[in-house]
């Protein structure tokens, strides 16, 4: 079950007004919980790493496993590439236009029907593939090369069909997305207050603060994504205390997730 942002939000401020701490506006706090999503999400790949190493003796430990991935599988996705130009495909993009793709896992080839996936190799080995007619790429054995948010796909469909015209869909990605930003929402009150809006945050139709953004990791790491905003809410508001504080909770709660 998907975290609540406003429950955080509202949380974050209840600890801070009751300490007489400060504040965090709306937009300090959607920075803050974007990039402490973000820092629990790559966590994850760590964690599952660390796990994987141990012994495999109980029952729990299986279920630790199982946890991180099935929070990592609610990132997987497979979508065709956002743009190709000359046999190059762009990455998949968010609604925002920007590179979704935090782990490649597998590229596909659907410009020719029954083609395997595409080997992905680097320039040195693509060019000492191209030195022997039996490594060098086919419609039935393609391979590609890195290029930043895209991958350069060999041989060009236009070598073996060339009344074709490629399109995005020929290349399709296997990959883990990153997280959505966090977006706590708001309309503006009688009395020039902030109130919650929890409509779907649309970029194109939104306008002002209004429509929110839930967090995508799993609501049990509520704990933890508290703790880590308001170790950074000490940051913004200049006390040193809640840094430490929120800090030493941290520890604790990290500890005791891997007992």
């Amino acid at each position: 079950m998907e975290l609540n942002v406003n429950t955080v939000y509202t949380t974050v401020l209840s600890i801070l007004n009751k300490e007489q701490r400060g504040y965090m506006t709306p937009d300090e706090f959607n920075k803050v919980a974007t990039q402490v999503q973000l820092q629990i999400f790559e966590s994850f790949f760590d964690d599952l790493n660390q796990f994987l190493r141990m012994p495999k003796t109980d029952e729990e430990f299986a279920s630790r496993v199982n946890h991180i991935e099935e929070e990592i599988q609610n990132f997987e996705e497979y979508k065709s590439a956002s743009s190709h130009t000359n046999g190059t495909y762009g990455f998949p993009q968010d609604s925002n236009n920007k590179n979704e793709v935090y782990r490649l896992g597998s590229v596909y080839f659907n410009a020719v029907p029954g083609t395997p996936q595409i080997e992905l190799v680097n320039r040195k080995e693509y060019k000492q593939q191209l030195m022997s007619p039996l490594t060098q790429p086919s419609k039935k054995f393609p391979i590609a090369i890195l290029k930043g948010d895209a991958v350069e796909v060999f041989p060009k469909v236009t070598t073996f069909n060339p009344v074709r015209s490629t399109n995005a869909d020929d290349v399709k990605f296997s990959y883990i997305r990153k997280p959505k930003d966090v977006r706590w929402g708001y309309t503006i009150g009688s009395l020039n207050q902030y109130l919650y809006d929890a409509t779907v945050y649309n970029p194109a139709t939104s306008v002002g603060g209004a429509g929110s953004t839930q967090f995508e990791i799993d609501s049990s790491q509520q704990t933890r994504v508290i703790l880590e905003i308001l170790k950074y809410s000490g940051v913004i508001i200049r006390d040193p205390q809640i840094v430490q504080a929120a800090q030493q909770e941290l520890i604790q709660e990290e500890a005791n997730e891997k007992r």
